[in-house]
C-alpha cells in the first residue's frame, strides 16, 4: 500500500511567489479559494457543482483560473485517520491530474484530513447555524487546505 505521502504528491513540491488557487475536492461540490504565497493566507471563493468528481461546468473553473492567474494549484487529498486512502482518496488525485492536463500549472496535493471539520467550527462560530451553508463549509475548507499548503511550503518573506 503507498505511503500518505505518495498518496497526495501529484508534482514535486516546490517554492512559488504570488498567488495559488486551493481546491477542497468532493463528489458533489468542489470548494474553491485564493491565497497569496507573501502573506501565505487564503480567502474562500465559492463551490462549483460536480458529478462524481467532476465539475459540472469546467467553464466555471476556466473563470477562476483566469481571474486569479494562479502560479500552482493545490488538491485536498482526503485520508483516513491512519493514513490509509478513503473511497474519494483516488477521485481527488484524478480531478488533481486533470487540472494538471486543462491548465498546465504545477498542482500539488496537501493533507486534508479534518479541514471540513475545523472549517464547520470556524463558521459556527462567526455566525452560528446560518453560516453553515455548504457553500461556505466547501470555500472555507479550500482556504485551509491551501494555507496549510504554503505553510509547509512557502519561505519565509521577513
Amino acid at each position: 500500500m503507498p505511503s500518505s505521502v505518495e498518496l497526495i504528491t501529484i508534482d514535486p513540491n516546490q517554492p512559488y511567489e504570488g498567488r495559488l488557487v486551493g481546491f477542497d475536492f468532493g463528489l458533489r461540490h468542489i470548494g474553491v479559494s485564493v491565497g497569496q504565497t507573501f502573506t501565505r493566507s487564503a480567502k474562500p471563493l465559492t463551490a462549483i457543482s460536480a458529478r462524481d468528481g467532476e465539475p459540472l461546468v469546467w467553464l466555471d473553473v476556466d473563470k477562476l483560473i483566469k481571474q486569479w492567474n494562479p502560479k500552482a494549484l493545490i488538491v485536498g487529498i482526503p485520508l483516513n485517520m491512519n493514513d490509509t486512502p478513503q473511497p474519494t482518496t483516488q477521485p481527488a488525485r484524478d480531478f488533481a491530474a486533470r487540472l494538471k492536463l486543462r491548465y498546465h500549472l504545477p498542482v500539488h496535493g496537501v493533507d486534508e484530513r479534518l479541514t471540513t471539520k475545523d472549517a464547520k467550527a470556524r463558521l459556527f462560530e462567526k455566525g452560528g447555524f446560518k453560516a453553515l451553508k455548504k457553500q461556505n463549509i466547501d470555500a472555507l475548507s479550500a482556504a485551509l487546505i491551501l494555507e496549510s499548503w504554503m505553510v509547509a511550503h512557502c519561505e519565509d518573506t521577513y
